[in-house]
C-alpha cells in the first residue's frame, strides 16, 4: 500500500499514536491532516513514554518526513516546545515541516476559548487550547496562515489588525482584559527564525510523493464521534478527523487513498461532556479506568469508561469506509469473568442499530448488550493469534463479524513491539 490513513473510531484516545508510530516504520512521509494541540498521542519506545500533541506520531521515525498539513491549526509556541522535548531525549527534529496553508493558532485564540467556555451555560468540555476559535477565524476568512509569517512586516500588520478586533470582543462582550499587542509581536519575533525554515508548500510535496509510489501515512487527531459533522454534536471537535478529512486537510484526492485503518479500543472511553450510552458509573467503570490508565494525555482528566459500543464502531465504518481494524488495549480486559458489547440502542422501546443525530435521543438510549465470556490470563506477552486465550479470540472474532471489517492487528501493550499481526496487511518491514 502506498497510502494509509489512520483514524479513530470512537471518541479519541484509542491508541492512534502508537499505531501511527508502528506503521511509520515503513513510511516515507507522515502527514497530520487536522486538529491542533488538543490532541494527545502517547508513544512508548523501549519503555520510554513520549507524549505528542501537534507533531505527527511518526516523528519518532526520523527517516520519514513529517508534515503538519493545511488542515491543522498549529500553535508555533507549542510546536517548538515539543521539538525541544524531543531534542532533550536525543531525537532529531530536522525532518519536521509545516504547510504554508496551515493556520497559525494564536495566544488570543486560547484566551477566547477560555472566556467562551467559562461563560457558557452548556459547556462543551473544551481543552481551552484555542482550537475552536482558530477554526472560527479560518472559516470567517480572518485567520492568519503560515505563509504570511515569512514576511514579518506583513505579519505584524495582520497581527495588529487581529488583536484590535479580538480585544473588542474580550472587553466589550466578556468584560475581560485586552491582550498586549507589543508583547505578542515580541514573542513572535523571537521565534521567527526558528519557524520559517520549516514552512513549505506541502500540496505538491505530498502528492509528488504519492505519484512516485512512496509510502505516505496520514494521521488524524480525535475520532469519528468527535467529527464536526457526524459526531455527537455539539460535543465534538471543530474539524473532520475522518478519512474524508484527509482530502481537505492534506490536499489529496480521495482516489489516492488505498487503505483506511480504524483504531478501535477494546472498550469505550470519552472525555468532556455529552451522552455516552455504554458508560459505567460504578466499580466496573472505575476498574477499567484504573487498569487501562485512562487519564488524558493532554489534560490529565480522568476518562469516562464503558463497555465496547459496536453501534459506534459500525457508524465509524460507515463514514470512513474502513479497510482494516486495529484493536487496542485488549490486554486491559484480562481478569474479567464476562465482557459486554453493545449491539443496539433501545430508545423508547424501539431497537435501532445506528447512531441518532439528536443527542436527546442518544441520552435516552439504553444499550442492548451481548455478553461474552472473559479470560483470566495476562495476554500482554502474546505475539501470535494462537497464544491468545479462546475467549479473547472469540471477542476479537465477534467484533470482526459484527462490523464486517477484518481485524489486521491487535495491540496487547503500550510499547511499539506489543502487537499481534493477523495476516500481512500491516506487518512492519523486516530488519
Amino acid at each position: 500500500m502506498s497510502t494509509q490513513v489512520v483514524v479513530g473510531t470512537q471518541w479519541g484516545d484509542e491508541g492512534k499514536g502508537k499505531i501511527v508510530d508502528v506503521l511509520a516504520d515503513r513510511a516515507d512521509m507522515v502527514v497530520r491532516f487536522q486538529g491542533g494541540d488538543n490532541a494527545g498521542h502517547t508513544v512508548v519506545v523501549n519503555g520510554k513514554k513520549h507524549v505528542l500533541h501537534l507533531l505527527p506520531s511518526g516523528v519518532l521515525r526520523d527517516e520519514a518526513l513529517c508534515v503538519i498539513g493545511p488542515g491543522v491549526v498549529c500553535n508555533p509556541f507549542v510546536l517548538l516546545k515539543e521539538m525541544e522535548t524531543l531534542k532533550a531525549s536525543g531525537m532529531s527534529t530536522d525532518h519536521i515541516r509545516i504547510s504554508d496553508r496551515a493556520q497559525i493558532l494564536m495566544p488570543y485564540h486560547c484566551y477566547q476559548d477560555e472566556l467562551e467556555e467559562n461563560s457558557a451555560s452548556h459547556k462543551i468540555g473544551t481543552t481551552k487550547r484555542g482550537i475552536g476559535p482558530c477554526y472560527q477565524d479560518k472559516y470567517a476568512r480572518t485567520g492568519i496562515r503560515y505563509h504570511e509569517f515569512k514576511d514579518f512586516e506583513h505579519f505584524k500588520d495582520r497581527l495588529k489588525e487581529s488583536v484590535e478586533r479580538k480585544n473588542k470582543l474580550f472587553t466589550d462582550v466578556y468584560g475581560a482584559k485586552p491582550m498586549d499587542y507589543d508583547q505578542l509581536e515580541a514573542d513572535f519575533a523571537a521565534i521567527h527564525d526558528q519557524i520559517v525554515p520549516m514552512i513549505i508548500e506541502s500540496i505538491h510535496v505530498v502528492n509528488d510523493a504519492i505519484d512516485e509510489g512512496k509510502n505516505v501515512l496520514f494521521e488524524g487527531a480525535q475520532a469519528a464521534m468527535l467529527d464536526i459533522n457526524y459526531g455527537t454534536y455539539p460535543y465534538v471537535t471543530s474539524s473532520s478527523p475522518t478519512a474524508a478529512g484527509v482530502t481537505v486537510g492534506a490536499g489529496v484526492a480521495p482516489s489516492k487513498i488505498d487503505q483506511v485503518i480504524g483504531v478501535v479500543k477494546a472498550y469505550s472511553t470519552r472525555v468532556g461532556e455529552g451522552p455516552f450510552v455504554t458508560e459505567l458509573l460504578d466499580e466496573q467503570g472505575d476498574w477499567l479506568r484504573e487498569h487501562g490508565f485512562e487519564f488524558g494525555a493532554t489534560t490529565g482528566r480522568p476518562r469516562r469508561c464503558g463497555w465496547e459500543d459496536l453501534v459506534v464502531i459500525k457508524h465509524a465504518n460507515t463514514i470512513n469506509g474502513l479497510t482494516d481494524i486495529v484493536l487496542t488495549k485488549l490486554d486491559v480486559l484480562g481478569g474479567l469473568e464476562e465482557i459486554k458489547v453493545c449491539i443496539g440502542y433501545d430508545i423508547d422501546g424501539e431497537i435501532i442499530d445506528y447512531v441518532p443525530s439528536d443527542q436527546m435521543d442518544v441520552a435516552k438510549a439504553r444499550p442492548v448488550y451481548k455478553t461474552l465470556p472473559g479470560w483470566k490470563e495476562d495476554i500482554s506477552k502474546c505475539t501470535t493469534w494462537e497464544e491468545l486465550p479462546q475467549a479473547a479470540r472469540e471477542y476479537v472474532q465477534f467484533i470482526q463479524d459484527f462490523t464486517g471489517v477484518p481485524v489486521s492487528m491487535i495491540s496487547v501493550g503500550p510499547d511499539r513491539i506489543n502487537n499481534i499481526y493477523l495476516g500481512s496487511r500491516l506487518l512492519p518491514k523486516e530488519d
